[in-house]
């Protein structure tokens, strides 16, 4: 489907010039680039879509938005996200 999920940086480095981050969409955690949102940093909120952040996000909304999308059942096909059904 695509969607922008919400996430919390959790460590931010520098790889080849470009600013990247560990990111955590509630308990799952992805490598993001943050080339597009330059004054973000550690604890603050971003929608993340295809491996990029691409805007600072308060962490009310951040919130509310993966519990919906977790409610629903978007967001472990968004993160790709599988388990084991035995």
């Amino acid at each position: 489907m695509c969607l922008g999920v919400p996430g919390r940086i959790e460590e931010v480095w520098e790889a080849n010039g470009t600013r990247m981050a560990t990111v955590d969409f509630g308990g799952v955690r992805k490598e993001v680039c943050l080339a597009y949102v330059p004054d973000v940093t550690v604890g603050d909120y971003t929608i993340v879509h295809v491996g990029f952040a691409l805007t600072k996000l308060d962490e009310k909304s951040a919130l509310e938005t993966l519990e919906l999308f977790r409610s629903v059942g978007l967001l472990d096909e968004e993160l790709g996200v599988t388990f084991d059904a035995r």
